[in-house]
């Protein structure tokens, strides 16, 4: 058990008297689980974890509480506490976001990045924007399944309407990483585009998000 080992091969002390950054991800998930079972570690339980993520920290983020419990000695209490500390960090990363003005698709996509990379099913979007371009809110209009959602454009434009919006970006995801736009998100973009001239409000982009990359509708000059 980690109480039998040398303090400093022990998470907790080893972060109290060397500093986070010395910690393996393994080390970190096992001071959340706090302890073990009678046959294994927390340590062991945290190997355990990454293992069924294949070691990838995206993955677990995107794990739910019964995918954390298939693991022996594994409960909902346990699961919880990770799921919670891993949310936190994703809002830490939320609240460092320094782009007060979208200047280019990179500065939209680098905004909804934290929003939507981890999520397995698909959102869509409006980023409400002034006159010189400066956000105003974000504003989710609605989620779906893995390959699609619905979006009712009277929400949309109620939002930007509500809000004095000039401008807005549409954004969603693609949770299987392939950033191509389908058809439906074309007509969809072009829907929503022939709507927002009705009302004087300019769409600047359409932003498909994937875990690492991004595709543009303005960038390839498909916003007509």
């Amino acid at each position: 058990m980690i109480k039998n080992w040398a303090d400093d091969d022990k998470p907790r002390e080893k972060l109290a008297n060397q500093g986070r950054s010395v910690l393996s991800n393994a080390e970190l998930i096992a001071i959340l689980l706090s302890n073990g079972t009678k046959n294994k570690s927390a340590l062991d339980l945290a190997r355990e974890i990454l293992q069924l993520a294949d070691n990838d920290l995206n993955t677990l983020s995107k794990m739910g509480i019964q995918d954390l419990c298939k693991i022996g000695g594994i409960g909902p209490a346990k699961a919880i506490s990770l799921i919670a500390a891993i949310e936190l960090g994703g809002r830490r990363k939320r609240a460092q976001q320094t782009t007060n003005i979208i200047k280019s698709s990179k500065d939209a996509y680098h905004f909804f990045k934290p929003l939507l990379r981890d999520k397995n099913y698909e959102e869509f979007w409006v980023l409400l924007l002034s006159n010189n371009h400066s956000i105003i809110k974000p504003y989710q209009v609605s989620d779906g399944g893995i390959a699609q959602t619905i979006v009712d454009p009277k929400r949309a434009f109620k939002a930007a309407l509500e809000h004095n919006t000039s401008s807005l970006i549409l954004c969603h995801n693609h949770p299987s990483g392939n950033l191509n736009p389908s058809q439906a998100d074309i007509k969809l973009t072009q829907k929503l585009i022939q709507a927002s001239q009705t009302l004087d409000i300019q769409i600047l982009d359409h932003i498909i998000v994937s875990n690492t990359e991004y595709y543009s509708f303005a960038d390839e000059e498909k916003l007509k």
